[in-house]
């Protein structure tokens, strides 16, 4: 163990004669305050976050406005990443996430979007775990301090709570994100099982009975599968709790909340985030803007090509969650 007064490092299993000189207060015999051994990163996880932070404007999702608005709180780095860094926000609901995004990453519900891209390297690499603030108008993590600027709302505003969607944009969709002339049963997703005993098969065989309670069933076994910060099973949940909400199945609300009572425990923090806003039809910007182009209101070609662009596997996982949902309201809700 080394003190306070220490200055020279270690204490040397050298003879007396050759040990280096102790410092001033030891030397005049006043006591030393012994300090435990700690690493660079592990007081960086620690110390408070600096005070003299540089200001930036951003742009923030109204779905994170109560935690922007409301007191300071502290919160700690979940990742870093060049194009967003994602802070874990302790409440008494138990905990929220919050994003500070650059203009080039997926706009996510959750997120406080800078007005620069990632390649100006606005964003400072912080370690897992670092000290942030969030609250009383402004986010402070590292020498950052993020204030909003403008508002923006991550519910997409569609034409009504049941929306017609254009049968040609319907097929355009699937055709992407399937592919031209091949089966739905032979699209697979990095890290799902595949075959007919697979989750995603399972999932297809109840959306074409129409069950919603045999899709409510998968979602145990999609819950935390896959890869990554999003798991790919987590992003299929999400997708479809979404259409189902924004797209008007009267069982949308149940749906969501037995499948977020699932996540607790058996994924990531910013998954159990994302399924939360899903559940109140809150998503990313490339995703409302393909619900936006179905029901005729932008380009589809382009929306689609952005949703399925985003992340390695988390644009397409949401595609095909928002065909689940397409399809389980089209059989719900047509005439028989």
């Amino acid at each position: 163990m080394r003190t306070i007064d220490d200055t020279t490092g270690q204490a040397s299993r050298r003879p007396e004669s050759e040990a280096p000189q102790r410092g001033r207060a030891a030397r005049a015999g006043l006591p030393t305050i012994p300090l435990p051994r700690e690493s660079a990163q592990a007081t960086a996880r620690t110390a408070p976050p600096a005070r003299a932070a540089t200001a930036v404007p951003a742009s923030a999702s109204t779905g994170v406005a109560e935690l922007l608005r409301g007191p300071v709180r502290p919160a700690r780095v979940l990742m870093s990443l060049p194009a967003a860094v994602y802070l874990f926000v302790p409440t008494e609901r138990g905990g929220d996430v919050v994003g500070v995004l650059t203009s080039d990453a997926a706009r996510l519900p959750l997120g406080c979007v800078l007005f620069r891209p990632s390649n100006g390297r606005p964003l400072v690499a912080l370690p897992s775990g670092a000290p942030a603030e969030v609250g009383g108008g402004r986010i402070v993590v590292g020498d950052l301090a993020v204030s909003a600027a403008a508002w923006w709302n991550p519910r997409p505003k569609l034409p009504s709570t049941r929306p017609a969607l254009l049968p040609e944009g319907v097929r355009q969709l699937r055709n992407a994100l399937y592919g031209e002339g091949v089966p739905h049963s032979a699209f697979t997703l990095p890290g799902l099982p595949t075959g007919p005993g697979g989750p995603l098969a399972a999932l297809r065989g109840a959306v074409r009975r129409a069950d919603l309670d045999a899709a409510l069933r998968t979602a145990t076994r999609l819950i935390g599968l896959g890869p990554g910060l999003t798991p790919a099973g987590d992003d299929v949940m999400a997708g479809t709790i979404a259409g189902l909400v924004l797209l008007g199945h009267p069982s949308a609300e149940r749906f969501a909340a037995g499948v977020y009572s699932l996540a607790g425990g058996r994924t990531t923090e910013l998954s159990r985030a994302l399924l939360r806003h899903a559940a109140c039809g809150r998503v990313s910007g490339e995703y409302a803007a393909v619900l936006h182009a179905l029901v005729g209101e932008r380009p589809l070609a382009p929306a689609v090509a952005g949703l399925l662009a985003t992340g390695s596997t988390s644009g397409r996982a949401m595609a095909l969650g928002l065909c689940t949902a397409i399809d389980l309201v089209d059989r719900t809700l047509r005439p028989r």
